[in-house]
């Protein structure tokens, strides 16, 4: 049994096998997950697991290099771009809605929240450890 870390064995195997520049995208409960890209479906209730709890959990086992969310997240869900600019200082990039959605069909999966507020979504682009 592993002793650390995120013990979802799907998203283990993910982040294990993820290269450099390769994404995964933490997503609200309504973004569309493209066909052919794997889910990984942690929604429990409206809300649970949080955007927020998904995130850092994700982010304490990967190396982030950059991370995109869509433009519409600063006008449309302060908060979150607001713990989007403290976990990832100066790694944030913005583009459209419509755009982010286009991208995440070359993410290696989607992990969905709970999360119901809007634009709560993010593509993690791996880097390196050395």
């Amino acid at each position: 049994m592993k002793k650390n870390g995120i013990i979802n064995s799907a998203i283990s195997k993910v982040l294990s096998d993820l290269g450099h520049t390769d994404q995964i995208v933490i997503a609200d409960a309504g973004l569309p997950v493209p066909a052919g890209v794997p889910k990984i479906d942690l929604a429990v209730t409206v809300g649970n697991p949080s955007f927020e709890a998904v995130v850092k959990a994700v982010h304490e086992d990967m190396v982030v290099e950059k991370v995109i969310a869509a433009e519409e997240i600063v006008a449309g869900n302060a908060k979150q771009h607001a713990f989007l600019a403290r976990e990832f200082p100066d790694q944030i990039s913005y583009v459209p809605h419509e755009e982010f959605k286009q991208m995440t069909r070359q993410a290696k999966a989607v992990i969905r929240t709970g999360e119901a507020t809007p634009y709560s979504n993010c593509i993690l682009q791996a880097g390196v450890f050395f």
